[in-house]
């Protein structure tokens, strides 16, 4: 795991997880086209020149600032064995002080789905944030009818901590969330949603 100024690498035991880069615009927006129906009912609704280069550009500016200020760490997920994109997880508002906690988000391409590598990406995530940015907390939330999601976490060690109402902003409408959270020293055994 390497981390410089403004790139931000892990590798795992099939993908490299990086910061984007510019070049990675075509890869990025034919996955994202090809998985529109796969991604929107579960995601902030798209704006309209969401799929642009101009809008990656801004994307990309974005994660190298949240890199090198450490409130974000935006990375791609690539498959090692043809560098080819798989979709992209992010730990977001990372808080420091009392609360050294962040948030999880996370998506994949529908042909990459359920193979096991955002199980892989937020393992290694989650260990880097624990280890090597000093995080206490991560915090995810989904919708909670995203069994897929919601079993994802689960097997990631996040535990159910409950509801929070009119959450986020998905597909055009104010929605609740199931709110999830792994916790670097874990006391709390077996949670199970209600």
């Amino acid at each position: 795991m390497l981390l410089s100024k403004r790139k931000l690498r892990i590798e795992t035991e099939r993908m490299t997880l990086r910061t984007p880069t510019h070049s990675d615009y075509r890869a990025w927006a034919a996955l994202r086209a090809a998985s529109v129906d796969h991604l929107t009912p579960w995601e902030p609704s798209w704006a309209n020149d969401h799929l642009t280069r101009k809008a990656f550009t801004n994307r990309v500016y974005w994660a190298q600032r949240s890199v090198a200020s450490g409130t974000a760490l935006p990375l791609f997920m690539f498959r090692r064995a043809d560098d080819i994109l798989l979709g992209a997880i992010t730990l977001d508002n990372v808080r420091r002080g009392p609360a050294q906690a962040g948030t999880l988000g996370y998506w994949t391409g529908q042909n990459h789905a359920r193979q096991g590598y955002m199980q892989e990406a937020i393992k290694a995530v989650v260990h880097y944030a624990f280890t090597r940015v000093d995080l206490s907390r991560i915090e995810a939330a989904c919708l909670p009818e995203n069994t897929a999601s919601r079993g994802l976490l689960e097997s990631c060690g996040f535990k159910y901590e409950g509801v929070a109402q009119s959450y986020l902003q998905i597909d055009g409408r104010w929605r609740t969330h199931v709110l999830y959270a792994a916790l670097r020293m874990d006391r709390r055994g077996k949670t199970t949603a209600g």
